[in-house]
């Protein structure tokens, strides 16, 4: 079967890996990566790229023309490069995610052939990142998340490396520093809190390492972490204090105020992971596996840093099940190490009738799953038809890896388990991702950008009630900044006359007849800019809005 022969690749040279690797992520992250809808994160990110770009506010950022400082600048900065080669190309601001992500995935290939001196450990892992549910849709947003775990990791790879290695290895540690840095710079100290420290704890318990002839190395790391941190933030103190304070108030007290949830809402992590859940559970029964896996140290390396990132993100009053995603770093290493400890039994011909029965346990349950991915794609066709050119085919691409991967994981053929999920996670990507699009986009959607079609209007500035919140999603799509501006205030209109104005309602019930009156009103259309179609529970009014031209009247001017 082809996947015997893929698999027997994981034995070749390290450009082979690399190959692989690159192919894998490839589909992973950029096929299809411009077919749903642009989300509220994407929105304040892009709005703050393109105000960087047309207004030119690189240093001091702004979103909708308000200072924008709750989130460093790095992934901002990229945006707006992005923004200035190719206008309004989402697929191509996804890229620059999925670029990272593929980054993070060879860091972690990287450091686990190091860690383990097998590089067939360290591909492994990585395959088991790159079909991880979490780190699929992040390597395809274009947020901050991805960026600032990937130098991370980096940073991570480097202390390791700079630890473990003879002598000051001042190289590693300047590449950890400014590695940290640019975290810093991505979303402040999400990573170092949630990556960094809980692998620290984990690594000085298990390792023990030594700092003999390292200190003015480590000092040079740490002052370059400052350095390339905190340049923007000083700037951005020294210009305006008041704001920087707010906002730095804002933010610490939001991680205690905002989205509070209880101590154990993380209880359910490991379906972050995706199909590899269960797997990831069995792999923490650390009592049953402690004496069995060969790299115990690194085993057990693991299982402290996803145990002590569990406890530290649950001290966090604020919980968002997004804030998991560094945890799926160490769970692909964990659960890659029941893959190598099964093909070692495997080629010494050890492999105990416990070993097989949790075996096929844990890959038996991913192929009942797998054989509902193509019922699945039936009912969708029923629901939202496509192309039987389409259905078709994908049936049988899908229910082919279904089929292997049962069999694989019946015959206990690790390598080929794995290439054979990685099959069904890419052939999702290449055949499944836009005929499902619909599923997760309203196609009826009358949204807010085709007034940029409207010449008339389009030469105007833009306005909304301000007793209305104006989603940024909004301002996304208008590709205008959109002001607030009181519609019953007389002189403030007039003042602002002629302009558009986007209103929650119809203009007749929110502006008096006695200023009404005063205005020629053309009315331009009403928009929806709903994800969801009127009739579902999570259609929201706060999406709709009624645009009007409002121009003063000759005998009022």
């Amino acid at each position: 079967m082809c996947f015997i022969s893929l698999s027997g690749i994981m034995e070749l040279s390290k450009h082979s890996h690399i190959y692989l690797l690159l192919i894998v992520c490839f589909f992973t992250f950029f096929i299809h990566n411009d077919v749903l809808y642009t989300d509220i994160m994407e929105s304040r990110n892009i709005v703050t790229a393109r105000e960087m770009v047309y207004e030119g506010n690189w240093i001091i950022p702004t979103m909708n023309g308000e200072l924008r400082l709750e989130k460093p600048p790095l992934p901002t900065w990229i945006a707006a490069v992005v923004e200035s080669v190719s206008p309004d190309n989402m697929g191509m601001q996804r890229a620059m995610a999925g670029i990272t992500a593929t980054l993070l995935a060879f860091l972690l290939y990287f450091w686990g052939g190091r860690l383990t001196g097998n590089r067939q450990y360290g591909l492994i892992s990585a395959l088991i990142l790159c079909t991880s549910f979490n780190f699929i849709l992040m390597g395809r947003t274009a947020t901050w998340d991805i960026y600032c775990h990937a130098f991370m990791l980096g940073a991570i790879y480097c202390l390791f490396g700079a630890f473990e290695g003879k002598g000051s290895q001042y190289g590693r540690f300047i590449g950890a520093g400014i590695l940290m840095g640019l975290s810093f710079l991505s979303k402040g100290p999400v990573s170092f809190y949630a990556l960094l420290l809980p692998f620290l704890i984990a690594y000085l318990l298990i390792y023990r390492p030594s700092a003999r002839k390292k200190g003015k190395a480590i000092l040079v790391m740490i002052l370059l972490m400052i350095v390339v941190s905190g340049w923007w933030y000083a700037l951005i103190y020294g210009l305006y204090p008041d704001v920087a304070e707010y906002v730095l108030n804002k933010e610490s007290s939001s991680w205690v105020n905002r989205n509070v949830r209880p101590w154990h809402y993380y209880k359910t992590f490991f379906l972050e992971t995706g199909v590899w859940s269960f797997m990831l559970l069995t792999a923490l029964a650390v009592p049953y596996w402690r004496n069995r896996i060969k790299y115990n140290k690194e085993y057990l390396l693991m299982v402290f840093w996803l145990v002590f990132q569990l406890i530290l993100l649950s001290l966090l009053p604020e919980k968002k099940t997004r804030y998991l995603l560094p945890i799926l770093i160490p769970s692909a290493l964990l659960i890659g190490h029941l893959f190598i400890y099964w093909i070692q039994q495997l080629k010494e011909r050890r492999l105990s009738a416990n070993d097989k029965m949790i075996y096929r346990i844990n890959t038996l349950l991913i192929g009942i799953a797998a054989c509902a991915i193509p019922v699945a794609f039936c009912f969708i066709y029923k629901q939202i038809p496509f192309s039987l050119w389409l259905l078709i085919p994908g049936c049988l691409v899908f229910a082919l890896f279904a089929f292997l991967i049962l069999m694989y994981g019946w015959r206990i053929k690790p390598l080929a388990f794995i290439w054979a999920v990685t099959g069904l996670f890419i052939s999702i990507e290449v055949i499944g991702m836009r005929p499902l699009a619909p599923l997760f986009n309203n196609p009826d959607m009358k949204s807010i950008a085709a007034i940029r079609q409207v010449e008339e209007a389009w030469s105007l500035p833009f306005y909304h009630n301000g007793e209305d919140d104006l989603r940024i999603e909004i301002v996304y799509a208008a590709h205008k900044k959109i002001t607030p501006i009181d519609p019953t205030d007389q002189e403030a209109l007039m003042q602002a006359a002629p302009l558009v104005l986007l209103t929650q309602g119809n203009i007749a019930e929110i502006i008096p007849d006695s200023i009404r009156e005063k205005f020629d009103i053309n009315s331009i259309d009403q928009y929806d800019n709903n994800r969801w179609k009127p009739g579902h529970k999570l259609h929201s009014s706060i999406f709709v809005h009624d645009v009007n031209i409002l121009r003063l009247k000759e005998q009022t001017r």
